[in-house]
């Protein structure tokens, strides 16, 4: 068995994997957690070791789900993306709850144990790492086809024709294979966007469908999926990384996304004109997938 600290930074290919790494970090983390602080909903663990004082992030505690919970919601969440995947549509507002809670539970887990065991540049990169795996992972639980893909976008210059690449972390297809290229997109595929959160890629996810629209000289469903958009602020506060009237100007001015969806949603995401364009991680896997694949 991989010690602890490389586990957390190799990657991630099935649920179980999943499982039993939350499971390690679950038994692992009371050993060094020294005390917290509780903003809210928010906890803010700490730790004392030989020293060295590390903050872990924000874990809200609505969603958060100690261990025994965690591995009953984890056999019922395997149970809930079966009946996804034979095609059932109508879910229970618990099993939606075990769908958010479960998966949550996995991703701040796995960033509590980075937070702790490894270098922060290095941590960092390997929590968005883990965060695609674990998306990844989920459609293919439910059996929607997926692959990472490069566009590569021509463009010409003095030297000659050169290629911009533009990187989409996920293409969800509604066939059995997914039918997009390194030259083109499907028009009935999903381009999805796989981040711990919206903090300085909104914007991107903007540019990128309108960009990708004109290359490809056809609407493209583009949606994105967050972890959260809430940060540590200082040693024991927490500061939320929205910026929603930014959003709601490009959504009015540059074009539409086809779906936000959070597993942690900011406060704002209750309210309206937010409502109409965000919504929880959930609502995708239970009510909107199956409308934006047949669509």
């Amino acid at each position: 068995m991989l010690a602890l600290d490389k586990d957390l930074q190799a990657k991630k290919s099935t649920l179980e994997e999943f499982q039993d790494l939350t499971l390690r970090i679950l038994d692992f983390l009371p050993n060094v957690i020294s005390g917290y602080e509780d903003k809210g909903n928010f906890r803010i663990y700490v730790s004392n070791q030989a020293g060295i004082r590390k903050y872990v992030r924000p874990i809200n505690q609505n969603l958060f789900l100690e261990k025994k919970e965690f591995i009953l919601r984890f056999s019922l969440l395997k149970q809930v993306f079966e009946k996804i995947k034979t095609g059932e549509t109508i879910f229970s507002e618990d099993e939606n709850i075990v769908i958010d809670t479960t998966l949550y539970t996995i991703q701040q887990t796995i960033g509590a144990g980075l937070d702790l065991l490894v270098e922060p540049n290095s941590a960092r990169k390997h929590v968005g790492n883990r965060f695609e795996d674990l998306i990844k992972v989920i459609f293919n639980s439910i059996g929607v086809s997926s692959k990472k893909l490069v566009l590569q976008i021509p463009y010409e210059t003095e030297e000659g024709v050169k290629s911009y690449k533009c990187e989409n972390d996920l293409i969800l297809s509604p066939f059995q294979k997914v039918r997009s290229t390194s030259n083109s997109l499907d028009e009935n595929e999903i381009v999805l966007s796989a981040k711990t959160t919206s903090k300085d890629r909104m914007g991107k996810l903007f540019i990128d469908k309108i960009l990708l629209e004109k290359f490809v000289n056809h609407p493209q469903k583009v949606i994105a999926v967050f972890l959260n958009d809430v940060q540590r602020k200082e040693d024991n506060n927490i500061s939320y990384t929205l910026v929603s009237g930014l959003f709601m100007v490009y959504t009015k001015f540059l074009t539409q996304l086809d779906g936000i969806y959070y597993l942690d949603p900011p406060p704002v995401v209750k309210k309206s004109p937010y409502s109409n364009h965000m919504k929880r991680f959930s609502d995708l896997l239970t009510k909107d997938l199956r409308k934006l694949l047949t669509s």
